[in-house]
C-alpha cells in the first residue's frame, strides 16, 4: 500500500493517521459546528414584532403552531450557513403547523431584507430588539434558536448552528403532540 503523499509548495510531506484524524476533525467543526440543546419548560412571553414586510406577529397569534425562534445576523458566518436547512425545513413542514421566526441582530433592516431577497430565503423575519432575547432565555451567541411548542411553553435552546436533521428530531415529536 502507498503512503499518502502530499506535496505543499514543492515540500513532500507524509502526515501520520493522527493528522489526518484531527484535520478531518476540524474540516467536520468548521461545517457543521457542534450545537448544544438545553431542555426547557417555561412559558413563552407575550412578544409581539413586526416583521420585515410590515406585518405585526404576536407568541399568542402562533399559539397552535410548533414554533423556532431564530437570532442570527447578516454578518455571522454560522448563521449565513444554517439558512439553507431552515429554509427546506420551512418549505416542508409549515404546512405541517410548524412557523419560523427569524430575529435579525443586525443594525439595518434594508440590509436584511436585501439578504433575504438574494439569498431567495421566504420564512418570516423581523429585527430584534434587545428585551426579546433575555425574555426567551437569554441569548449568548450567535446562532442561537428556540423551539416552542404548540401550547407556548418554550421547549429547547440550540446554542449553535442548527441543521435539518437537528431541526426534525426536535420539531417532529412536537407537531404529533
Amino acid at each position: 500500500m502507498k503512503s499518502l503523499r502530499i506535496w505543499i509548495a514543492g515540500i513532500k510531506w507524509r502526515p501520520d493517521i493522527w493528522t489526518l484524524v484531527l484535520l478531518g476533525a476540524i474540516v467536520y467543526v468548521w461545517f457543521r459546528p457542534p450545537a448544544w440543546v438545553s431542555d426547557l419548560e417555561q412559558s413563552a412571553p407575550a412578544l409581539q414584532v413586526r416583521l420585515l414586510d410590515g406585518r405585526m406577529v404576536s407568541m399568542e397569534q402562533l399559539r397552535g403552531k410548533v414554533v423556532l425562534v431564530n437570532f442570527w445576523a447578516t454578518w455571522c458566518p454560522y448563521c449565513r450557513h444554517e439558512m439553507p436547512a431552515m429554509e427546506a425545513f420551512y418549505a416542508d413542514y409549515r404546512g405541517r403547523g410548524f412557523e419560523i421566526l427569524a430575529l435579525s441582530q443586525d443594525d439595518d433592516a434594508s440590509a436584511v431584507m436585501d439578504f433575504m431577497t438574494r439569498e431567495g430565503y421566504h420564512f418570516p423575519v423581523a429585527m430584534a430588539d434587545a428585551s426579546i432575547g433575555p425574555a426567551l432565555g437569554g441569548v449568548s451567541r450567535l446562532p442561537t434558536s428556540f423551539v416552542i411548542d404548540r401550547s407556548g411553553v418554550v421547549r429547547h435552546r440550540i446554542s449553535g448552528q442548527v441543521h435539518y436533521a437537528r431541526l426534525k428530531g426536535l420539531i417532529e415529536p412536537l407537531l404529533a403532540e
